[in-house]
């Protein structure tokens, strides 16, 4: 019996090292498991226009008679979710709308962006060509663009964001 009451217990000191050691190696392993978690709920869309300019289209006779506009926009994703571009607008109207309001106006307005949308990844680059068509309807300032005049150009995304670029029409 004596043998046993001899025998001691590990040292308080060293037993306080152990438990703080286990605590930290389970904070550090929660910490990883909880910002994991969190980077897929945090993802988020954010495209950029990078660039914009508008050059003029011409018929190419001597002559040339403008016939309207090409305006070019480089835009990249710089966020960490997939965006999709769906629709885009000059002032605040919708591309394909010009064509119609603006009936008997030179050449069209439309734009390249599909109409399943143009989709981008996270980091990835594209661009929008838009097409705009001198003209319009006469004694309607709304609808009638000429050289000089400065068009807000506004992609929309499916995620609801809207990006906007003012262009002055060369």
């Amino acid at each position: 019996m004596t043998f046993m009451k001899k025998r001691k217990a590990i040292s308080p000191v060293i037993a306080t090292v152990i438990l703080v050691a286990v605590a930290i190696t389970v904070a550090v392993g929660v910490s990883y498991w909880m910002s994991g978690i969190s980077s897929q709920y945090t993802q988020f869309e954010k495209v950029e226009i990078q660039t914009g300019y508008a050059q003029v289209a011409d018929d190419g006779g001597t002559p040339p008679t403008v016939t309207g506009w090409l305006i070019l926009l480089s835009i990249k994703n710089s966020g960490s979710a997939t965006a999709t571009i769906t629709h885009v607008f000059i002032n605040d109207v919708p591309v394909g709308a010009y064509d119609a309001i603006a009936i008997g106006a030179a050449g069209s307005t439309c734009t390249d962006v599909p109409s399943t949308g143009l989709t981008l990844e996270a980091g990835e680059t594209g661009t929008v060509n838009v097409w705009i068509a001198s003209g319009g309807i006469a004694g309607d300032p709304g609808y009638y663009l000429s050289s000089g005049t400065t068009v807000n150009i506004k992609l929309h995304s499916s995620g609801g964001m809207d990006y906007i670029k003012l262009i002055r029409l060369v």
